[in-house]
This record gives structure tokens, sequence and C-alpha cells, in this order.
């Protein structure tokens, strides 16, 4: 079967996939979500905490557990592997963490898989389906988190020290406040890696159909910027010209009253 040479690498549809493939596999060492706390159980200092793709978390968890103990919120357990923290008998399952790795690391070997197709038609087909199937998976997830946050919200420990709290959801992005506990929640640097892998599937996708190398990058992209400012002359020109060419309206003037 034939198989692209190192040189069929240097085209955008084949570099990049592998390069997406790398940023996903790497992503996996750092952390994709971040959380920073303030309470007034701690006045000097704001709490932070890092998860990962897979059950680890590191920071200020052990503190963090303990806030959350007061008002019956808990780190979910992950059933299959076992996390760095000690998980609360009540605590939401999450069997899914566990697999969090499995959809970075397919997602990559489809890049590369995708990358080497021995021909042009289907590289261009498997670029088609592999943006495609990558955007789906990762909106799954992204789903999928959400909900997971909106349940362990909602399944408040009734024995919580503070009681009358009513149930919230933690959004993935944004501010958030329980009890006399504020939070802030953001995609950390493994999140943005992922996105940035996404991103360059979606260039491959867009040069399929051309042989375009990293080269001719640079001058793609001064044509494309250079052609915007000729779009808006024209668009202005043919603006005027309308102007130009509407009707003018005769301008009439009241006669002069004589006053002698």
């Amino acid at each position: 079967m034939e198989r692209p040479t190192l040189d069929d690498f240097r085209e955008v549809r084949r570099g990049l996939p592998v390069l997406a493939a790398a940023l996903f596999v790497a992503a996996l060492a750092f952390p994709m979500w971040h959380i920073s706390v303030d309470a007034v159980q701690y006045p000097s200092t704001t709490l932070h905490v890092n998860l990962y793709a897979y059950p680890r978390l590191t920071g200020d968890y052990t503190e963090m557990a303990r806030l959350n103990h007061y008002i019956g919120f808990y780190f979910p357990d992950p059933v299959f592997l076992e996390p760095n923290y000690p998980v609360e008998a009540r605590a939401i399952d999450v069997p899914e963490w566990s697999l969090g790795p499995l959809a970075f690391v397919a997602v990559s070997l489809l890049s590369v898989f995708v990358a080497v197709a021995p021909t042009a038609e289907k590289l261009k087909r498997g670029l088609t389906y592999q943006f495609a199937g990558t955007v789906l998976v990762f909106t799954v997830m992204l789903a999928d988190i959400q909900f997971r946050l909106w349940q362990a919200g909602h399944t408040l420990d009734p024995d919580a020290p503070v009681m009358g709290v009513t149930g919230f959801t933690p959004p993935l992005w944004g501010r958030y406040q329980v009890a006399n506990i504020t939070s802030v929640s953001r995609f950390a640097a493994g999140a943005y890696m992922a996105a940035t892998a996404v991103g360059l599937l979606a260039v491959a996708y867009y040069y399929r159909h051309q042989s375009v190398t990293f080269g001719d990058l640079p001058a793609r992209l001064r044509d494309g910027l250079g052609g915007l400012p000729e779009a808006v002359r024209d668009r202005r020109g043919r603006d005027g010209d309308d102007e130009d060419d509407a009707p003018h309206r005769p301008t009439t003037t009241a006669p002069e009253t004589d006053h002698s």
C-alpha cells in the first residue's frame, strides 16, 4: 500500500493533524479546569484547585474539601481509578472521569491515522470525519461535565453543618457564590491545548482540497488580510455610487413677502 513520504507532511492537511495529535496527548499532563475560592474561613488567602482529565487534583484540594463539607458538596467518585483524594460516601459516581484520557488518546490516534492516508481522496474524507468526530467528542464531554456539576450541586448532603443551602450549578466558566463561599471557575492549560488542537484540525479541514504547504501559509494569510481593505473600499465605493445615483429633489424657497 502506498504511503505518504516525509515531504508530503509539509502539506498543511497532513502536517497539522500530526501536530494536533501531539497536543491532545500533551494536554493530559496539564490541568483542564481551575477553580479559585474565597471564604471567610480563609480570610488571608485564596484557595486554588486544578482538575485533570483523569482523577487527579492539585492545589488546595484538602482545604477545599473542608469547605465543601460545610454545605454537603463533595468531590466526585471516579469509580474505576483511585484518585489522589479521599472519596466521601455520599459523593456522586462519575465513572467517565476515569475514561477521560481514552478520549484524548483516541482522537490523537485518529489524527495520525488520517494524516497517513495513502491517497488524497481518502485524506479529504478522513479530515472531514476527523474534524466532525472530534468536535462531537469534546462537545459531549463538556455537556457531560456540566451535567455532573449540576448533579453534584443538587445532591447536597442533608446532614451538612450549614443547613438550608439550596441546590446550585457550578458553571464551567464563571463566578458563583454559595453561602459564604465565592468561587471562580476557568479553563486551564490542558483545555486550551486541546482547543488549539481542534483549531489545527479545522485549518487542515479547510485546506483539505489543496496541497498548501506550511511555507505557503504566510502568503495565503497576507493575501487574505490584504483583500480586506480593498473589499471595504469597494463597498464604500458602491455606497457612494448609490448616493450619487439617487435622484436630486429640487429645493424650493418660500417667496419673499413685500411689507412695504
